[in-house]
């Protein structure tokens, strides 16, 4: 069972005047119910995390668990309600049930969802502000930003017109950092020189993509009788033969592979970030000019909103290690303490679908580290109730 986190009387005067925080910023509270559909959480997040949920079944079979966080299950409620595709956000305080090992299994999670807003720079940058917001509410002023933009890496493979294996691999890994490493060191010791005995089937599928090398192994292997080889299904079987055809093609120009690493290189200053960028685009006849003018006038937004740039570090690796970010993703951590998130967040554009939506609608938000906070011994500071709403 998990181990109960009480909320003490300091937490207590934490949250109420986060909550309050949030509600003057025009959010409404959600509380969605604790019994969730563990369905989406081990779709989105992959059976890796089953490990850490609390789970059972109910009468019909169906598979349930604690919610391991708020994110999804406001996002689910959203859908269900009569404002899913109109722009609504919510903000969201309380106990969400996850396994970490030594630590209490039962902890408060606070954060803000925004759903259906189309003007996604100016609602990264609310996200963003309000953030700062958050930690400053409680007496934690000297906090390091760090920010990054999956939508710009997207943007990049797919001006590189890579093959289809390649290009899904890479996008995968980019928040895997050392799977990311992994992927290029093995691009870059391709050779194509070896033989072996699958050489017809690899070079019948080189650049071809998943649907057609999934039809040619699930054929192949009807005749041979067989549904998985080694413990390995049909889908990774194909996935395996994609990969091996790609690098015994060559897989990647030595220029492609030069210009993802140069592209991982840049950081610092966003606005410095942006001319970087742009200088490699230029360079590169790169078409990713779109992708760099979303992220310049994100941070023109974040200029507005009183955020100073030049103390924002930007770089091009960051990414928060979940699948599901499209776009802005960021951290706010204590200077000269920083390895555990005080508040992190992003744009996640894609999981609307995911979770059943008709089509896509945008989304962005952030989860407040309660526990992290309350650590620091952070004193909540009173705001002036005649503030307006953002």
């Amino acid at each position: 069972m998990p181990t109960a986190a009480p909320l003490a009387t300091g937490s207590a005067r934490w949250a109420d005047a986060l909550l309050q925080s949030f509600a003057q910023a025009g959010y409404a509270r959600a509380e969605p119910a604790i019994l969730q559909p563990a369905e989406p959480f081990l779709d989105l997040s992959g059976e890796d995390i089953r490990k850490s949920l609390y789970l059972t079944t109910d009468a019909g079979g169906e598979e349930l668990c604690l919610r391991p966080d708020l994110t999804i299950p406001v996002a689910r409620d959203y859908l269900t309600s009569g404002r899913a595709g109109q722009p609504a956000g919510f903000s969201y305080l309380g106990p969400v049930f996850r396994y970490r090992g030594g630590r209490p299994s039962e902890f408060l999670q606070a954060g803000i969802e925004s759903f259906g807003r189309h003007d996604s720079a100016a609602a990264d940058a609310e996200m963003l502000a309000l953030a700062i917001e958050a930690t400053a509410a409680f007496g934690l002023t000297d906090v390091e930003i760090r920010t990054g933009d999956v939508a710009l890496y997207t943007a990049l493979i797919d001006a590189l017109d890579l093959y289809p294996v390649w290009r899904r691999r890479l996008i995968k890994d980019f928040n895997r950092k050392i799977s990311l490493k992994q992927d290029l060191e093995r691009l870059t010791l391709a050779t194509g020189s070896s033989r072996n005995e699958y050489e017809g089937v690899l070079a019948a599928l080189a650049g071809s993509d998943r649907k057609a090398a999934l039809a040619l192994v699930t054929d192949l292997m009807s005749i041979a009788g067989a549904t998985n080889v080694g413990g390995r299904s049909v889908a990774e079987i194909a996935d395996r033969f994609l990969e091996q055809s790609t690098l015994k093609g060559g897989a990647l120009p030595r220029d492609a592979l030069d210009l993802i690493k140069r592209f991982l290189a840049i950081a610092g200053d966003p606005d410095e970030a942006i001319v970087r960028l742009r200088a490699l685009a230029n360079d590169a006849k790169l078409d990713i000019a779109a992708a760099i003018d979303q992220f310049e006038s994100r941070v023109g937004f974040m200029a507005a909103r009183g955020i100073d740039i030049s103390s924002t570090r930007f770089s091009t690796s960051f990414g928060r290690g979940l699948d599901y970010y499209t776009g802005f993703e960021f951290e706010l951590h204590r200077r000269g303490d920083g390895f555990e998130p005080l508040v992190a967040g992003g744009r996640y554009d894609g999981l609307m679908t995911q979770l059943g939506a008709r089509s896509p609608i945008p989304a962005v938000g952030f989860s407040v580290w309660v526990e992290t906070l309350t650590e620091l011994g952070c004193q909540p500071v009173a705001r002036d109730s005649s503030e307006g709403q953002s």
